[in-house]
């Protein structure tokens, strides 16, 4: 049995290797030879313990040699490790575990963390390699990222509450390798406003180009996971979107992004009357209430529909799904009229992906997002701006639907 740890010999060791100038951290550090013996002895002790307790239940075992492997520590560099073994190969250390390579998760957090601000895994070992003489493979940081994928999964499986008063629904684009080639990727999020007035990401989901049957599929799991009822959902122009919509839920209500529509109209303008033309639909969608925003709407028409007729036709076609808004307070208006809630996460998140020109995988793609993302949502604490307001006009509009599904705000 190896000698129990002895903290005398560490503190003696430990001095004598700072007044030769040796580092505290690292392979050649004074720490690595201190951790191995702790660890070491910790094992001999676990070992001894599970040969006791087969011996109490009757089953004959013993000792049977020693097996080593490197070791990582963040602090203490890579070191080789014994263990000793047992006959019957029943020995299952807890300490560091057979297959346990990385004795800390200190390294594995860290490594994350460098994985969720987009460094690649080359970037990473380099800097590992840099920082604490560490030599670990772009592969092994892959394998330590896939670690999230269980957590990842059973988060994007999660139930869901019952009721959201408002949801926000988006895509972004990506580039990921497939077969030799490199492919477009549509990644779908849906950031829901929960009964607390906080913002909630209630799924990520991932297609190979956006459209609204695949948005289809999206909402019909959200039903699956549990959401009931959505007051009113905040999209942009995608066509077929409101159907898709309103096939799940059929009484929600619909605002469709009056940022994309101008967007949109634009499209179709040359750069000389489009400072004009975006002046000419403030009135439109800064009105008092809707009849008034449909008035200047046709005003709108009157002058610029036949040098532009497709800039107008969006929205006289879309009026219904456009207006939704004006039924509410400023307060809630500002809340919904554009998807801006979605679209600054979205920026959040590539300000982290902007530097991969393609990933590797699928699974790359969403596991960096997931990441990202909980690393964003940490500071979703706070309800948006005059939520109580916003409750009360609710709690008038939508009071009655909420108590048939036996909830409340």
């Amino acid at each position: 049995m190896n000698e129990e740890f002895d903290f005398a010999r560490f503190k003696e060791e430990a001095m004598k290797g700072l007044y030769e100038g040796k580092k505290m951290g690292g392979t050649d550090g004074i720490f690595a030879p201190m951790l191995k013996h702790l660890l070491e002895s910790m094992l001999e002790g676990e070992l001894d313990h599970h040969l006791q307790e087969s011996k109490a239940s009757g089953e004959p075992n013993r000792k049977n040699g020693k097996t080593k492997k490197t070791v990582r520590s963040l602090q203490s560099g890579h070191f080789e490790l014994e263990s000793g073994r047992d006959r019957n190969g029943t020995f299952e250390p807890k300490i560091v575990a057979k297959r346990q390579l990385i004795i800390t998760e200190e390294l594995e957090s860290n490594v994350l963390a460098m994985y969720a601000r987009g460094m690649s895994t080359r970037d990473i070992s380099n800097y590992i390699k840099e920082m604490y003489a560490m030599d670990i493979s772009a592969t092994e940081i892959s394998n330590i990222t896939d670690k999230v994928i269980p957590a990842m999964t059973e988060w994007r499986n999660r139930p869901l509450e019952s009721v959201y008063p408002f949801i926000f629904l988006d895509c972004m684009h990506f580039k990921v390798k497939e077969n030799s080639s490199v492919q477009s990727r549509a990644v779908y999020n849906i950031l829901g406003i929960n009964r607390e007035g906080k913002k909630e990401l209630l799924g990520i989901y991932l297609s190979e180009n956006e459209g609204a049957k695949f948005w289809l599929s999206v909402l019909s799991e959200l039903r699956q996971r549990g959401v009931e009822e959505i007051l009113v959902a905040c999209v942009d122009g995608l066509k077929g979107f409101p159907e898709a919509i309103e096939s799940v839920y059929p009484k929600t209500q619909i605002q469709l992004c009056i940022v994309h529509q101008i967007r949109t109209s634009l499209r179709y303008v040359p750069e000389k009357d489009k400072k004009a033309v975006v002046i000419d639909l403030k009135p439109v969608y800064q009105a008092v209430n809707q009849d008034q925003g449909y008035e200047k709407l046709l005003e709108f028409e009157d002058k610029w529909g036949k040098k532009y007729p497709l800039s107008v036709k969006g929205w006289l076609d879309n009026w219904v799904n456009l207006s939704t808004y004006f039924e509410y307070s400023p307060e809630i208006r500002r809340a919904i009229y554009t998807t801006n809630a979605i679209e600054a996460m979205h920026r959040q998140v590539r300000k982290v992906t902007k530097s991969k020109g393609a990933f590797t995988s699928d699974q790359a793609l969403l596991k960096l997002i997931y990441l990202v993302i909980q690393d964003i949502t940490k500071k979703w604490t706070m309800p948006i701006h005059n939520w109580g307001l916003t409750m009360q006009q609710l709690h008038i509009k939508f009071g009655d639907r909420i108590k048939a599904l036996g909830g409340s705000f």
